[in-house]
């Protein structure tokens, strides 16, 4: 398989399984904080939606549609950054793509919520105090990370190599 067509597949599962992961983290880390576990979800349809996203604590299709499926497409994105360095690198143990991840979390955070505007955060400040927000990164890396060994997993880590 050509060497981007692979990087490019393995971010869609790698973000796919980060998402799904992460987006469970924020309903849990919400109940936590008495708080309704679709609210994270929600906010960040603030793009969108604005204030009126801000507390939402039920299913609909313009806020927890809009909420997931923009959630989902940042987790893509940040996985294609992390696919492209794992990529460039040996084959990575255990602990060492745990690391990676941690670092792709930290800079997404950094760039989410230290220089993009603040109509394109992830809209989690909303729902969430500040340490579920970390503990919310920390759940992407997790995902990041258990993504990219079902995508090993999923396309094989001999023809990873040979791209």
């Amino acid at each position: 398989m050509e060497k981007l067509s692979r990087i490019g597949l393995s971010a869609l599962v790698t973000g796919s399984v980060a998402s799904v992961i992460s987006t469970a983290a924020l309903a849990a880390l919400a109940k936590l904080e008495g708080r309704g576990a679709l609210e994270p979800t929600n906010a960040t349809s603030h793009w969108l939606w604005g204030r009126k996203s801000r507390g939402r604590r039920d299913v609909d299709a313009a806020h927890t549609a809009v909420g997931y499926a923009t959630h989902h497409a940042s987790a893509v994105f940040w996985a294609l950054p992390f696919e492209a360095w794992l990529a460039m690198q040996p084959p990575r143990s255990a602990l060492e793509l745990i690391g990676d991840a941690a670092m792709m979390s930290g800079i997404a955070a950094t760039v989410d919520y230290g220089v993009a505007p603040k109509r394109i955060t992830p809209g989690w400040e909303f729902a969430l105090s500040n340490r579920s927000m970390v503990a919310a990164f920390a759940a992407l890396a997790v995902g990041l990370a258990c993504g990219a060994a079902a995508s090993r997993a999923l396309l094989g880590e001999a023809e990873m190599e040979q791209s």
